[in-house]
């Protein structure tokens, strides 16, 4: 391999590695050679997908990443209507947190990425996106329940169950935290959105989320959703992102074109509530 590397090196005429002691780093070139051979790859596969469709045979497969709360409900109804619509079409889905998501499709580990709040980055090209209010998550029980929409401080007055820096919702929330200048009781804070919504709806303390994700909680009143109010709305963006400047294959874009509609129609939902 090291040979082979080496006279690709020569023909290239520019060195694609960095030799250290701790292993191998990409060059500056041999960033600019990994896109490429990234491109020419997924471009392949685009051409099989297409080649198939003129075919009649509709094949092919999407690689996707996304985060935790969209495995609740967003997900499996649009992967129901894609195997409805399009039963040969294999998906290989994989959960993982928004940043994450974001770095497999810049490497081409995976086709599309599902994120909130992922940051602007060139490499990165949003398909869709849909805003959703934040709201405070208790158990249905739960005296904030009464006033319908809660501020911070209220619910301060509880213990706290904190999203982590790993999560969007703790960016979306930390002007309010820096605001609250009060003692306040943070009984957890995590990178688990699955274990705050079980310890809300257990009354151990007050946890943050958007509606994504709490579908069948609320439906089986399990869990009470409180929007948060604040002199700005508080709002994370759910988005469908895929790498900059590719040629998307059509079973991708088939793919996100029904993501895409549903994100839009539950944040269009959503507003109205706020």
């Amino acid at each position: 391999m090291n040979r082979q590397l080496l006279q690709l090196e020569a023909e290239i005429g520019t060195p694609l590695f960095e030799r250290m002691p701790s292993g191998l780093r990409l060059t500056p070139a041999g960033e600019a050679f990994s896109h490429h051979v990234i491109t020419v790859l997924q471009d392949e596969r685009r051409l099989e997908n297409e080649l198939e469709l003129i075919r009649g045979v509709r094949r092919g497969t999407v690689k996707l990443m996304s985060v935790e709360g969209v495995n609740v409900d967003l997900l499996p109804t649009c992967l129901e209507r894609m195997a409805t619509r399009y039963p040969t079409i294999q998906i290989s889905a994989h959960t993982a947190g928004s940043a994450q998501t974001a770095e497999a499709v810049i490497n081409g580990d995976a086709d599309v990425a599902i994120g909130f709040a992922l940051p602007y980055k060139e490499t990165l090209r949003q398909c869709a996106v849909g805003r959703f209010g934040l709201g405070a998550i208790v158990p249905p029980d739960h005296p904030l329940v009464r006033q319908g929409s809660v501020t911070f401080a209220e619910c301060a007055r509880y213990p706290l169950i904190l999203p982590s820096p790993a999560l969007s919702t703790h960016e979306v929330l930390r002007p309010v935290m820096a605001h609250h200048k009060r003692a306040r009781t943070v009984l957890l804070e995590t990178s688990s959105v699955e274990l705050a919504k079980r310890l809300a709806a257990r009354g151990v303390g007050v946890a943050f989320q958007t509606r994504i994700g709490l579908e069948q909680d609320l439906a089986d009143e399990r869990l009470a959703y409180l929007p948060l109010k604040a002199a700005i709305p508080l709002t994370a963006e759910l988005g469908v992102y895929v790498r900059a400047r590719r040629t998307l294959p059509p079973v991708l874009d088939m793919f996100i074109q029904i993501v895409a509609r549903e994100i839009e129609r539950r944040a269009a939902g959503d507003a109205s509530r706020w």
